[in-house]
């Protein structure tokens, strides 16, 4: 039985393919420099053929007479290659030696010449600076001891070898980067992907799952996050459809007790019953409210924060309530306006009913939207500023059953603002009163 090959997308592989590949484009990206900037653009002189061109016009003007070398130097000048003849080197006014070419070391040279033929090579660096005569030139000496020079309009043959080097490194650099980035573009690509939905995840317990993608080792980790985000909402789908049952059953027995204290003989007994069965129905009502909100979440939309802020303190306003506020006039943030809503509303309640002068304050900081709630009053004591947070928890004195409160609005609070990616927290101020700071993400 043959067992088919399966391709394992993985990091591994992707790392040796990028190599592989950079150093493919970078060869091939030398190969077309060699032919293009080779060949075509100034390509070496035995290449070019000015060599053989040179050669014939040599054994031309070798083989004529003395007195027509002049003219047959004039018809054998091109515009792309000037030829002069002199009998003695002194004539063309060089500015000195010249780079000697040795036909013995190079075969095209020597098959053309021989092997005894004298030749120079003249750039246009050799000249003063500045000299109309600076110009590339080929000096050739004839058998007769007279001199040729040819003298092409511009360069046409290789650039110098630390040239070629640092076009070579040049393209290698280019042909590494470029590969790279695609690379690290293709890599990085689900891996922000799988960061953004992590993130979203810490702010939205009911984010759908991750995409898989990517290369092997990035798909596992996003199907093992993946099942752990189905197990985190399961579990919290469990426990919170237990606890709401609960809470609704409760309901039935209350309900009979109630009923039964109306027969009570003892009016004291059944006025303490009485109202001992309407605080347990109220703390049952706020906990299905609480349960409900926890399965129910907001969308999340863009909104003006500061605007909403300000709406509230209208609000209060209209009540006779003076509340502080300082902040920018806009901001907007993504997010879920009316439980953002509900928090700051459920804290500056706290601070009317229990302190006085409420203010708030927004602003943003590094990477996230700072929102402090603060008053002047009693504070609150510091062993308690964590379990305020504990559901049906009440301050001693603070807090019975003809307030209404029941000890779950600040757990709604900081879960409401937790299911957004912030945090809330509680601590006292140096002089007096509490302050309340809720911190939200800001993707800005």
């Amino acid at each position: 039985m043959i067992r088919r090959l399966r391709w394992r997308d993985t990091l591994r592989r992707r790392i040796a393919l990028t190599i592989l590949a950079a150093m493919l484009v970078s060869l091939a990206f030398n190969v077309l420099f060699v032919q293009l900037a080779g060949n075509w653009a100034r390509p070496p002189i035995e290449r070019t053929g000015l060599l053989e061109q040179i050669a014939v016009i040599t054994r031309l003007i070798e083989t004529a007479p003395a007195p027509l070398r002049e003219r047959l130097v004039q018809a054998a000048s091109t515009p792309t290659l000037q030829v002069n003849w002199q009998a003695q080197r002194s004539g063309f006014g060089l500015p000195g030696q010249g780079v000697l070419l040795e036909p013995a070391a190079e075969p095209v040279l020597r098959a053309l010449y021989g092997a005894s033929r004298h030749m120079e090579v003249f750039n246009p660096g050799d000249w003063p600076p500045g000299s109309p005569d600076g110009h590339y030139m080929a000096l050739l000496q004839l058998t007769d001891g007279s001199w040729l020079a040819f003298v092409p309009p511009e360069r046409s043959w290789g650039l110098s070898a630390q040239a070629r080097f640092a076009v070579i490194l040049g393209l290698g650099l280019v042909a590494t980067l470029l590969v790279a980035w695609l690379a690290t573009r293709q890599l990085a690509n689900p891996l922000q992907r799988f960061t953004s939905a992590v993130r979203r995840f810490g702010g939205d317990l009911q984010a759908p799952p991750i995409a898989i993608e990517g290369p092997e080792e990035i798909r596992q980790a996003i199907v093992a996050f993946n099942t752990m985000q189905a197990q985190i909402q399961h579990f919290i789908g469990e426990r919170t459809h237990m606890l709401a049952a609960i809470s609704h059953d409760l309901r039935a027995p209350l309900t009979r007790m109630r009923l039964r204290s109306v027969f009570m003989e003892d009016q004291e007994l059944q006025a303490k019953l009485v109202r001992d069965v309407e605080e347990m129905q109220t703390m049952i009502n706020a906990a299905l409210a609480f349960f409900r909100e926890g399965t129910q979440l907001e969308q999340r939309t863009a909104y003006d924060l500061s605007e909403l802020l300000q709406t509230i303190v209208d609000d209060y306003r209209d009540q006779g309530i003076v509340v502080g506020f300082s902040g920018p006039a806009h901001l907007v943030h993504d997010g879920r306006p009316l439980a953002t809503k509900r928090v700051i509303v459920n804290l500056l309640e706290n601070a009317v009913k229990y302190a006085c002068d409420p203010r708030i304050a927004l602003r943003r900081e590094a990477q996230r939207l700072v929102i402090e709630v603060s008053d002047e009053g009693p504070g609150i004591p510091e062993a308690a500023l964590q379990r305020v947070f504990d559901p049906f928890f009440r301050l001693e004195g603070s807090r019975n059953r003809d307030t209404g409160g029941v000890g779950l609005g600040l757990s709604a609070a900081r879960a409401s603002i937790r299911e957004q990616g912030g945090e809330l927290v509680l601590r006292n101020r140096s002089g007096a009163g509490l302050l309340a700071r809720v911190e939200l993400p800001d993707e800005h």
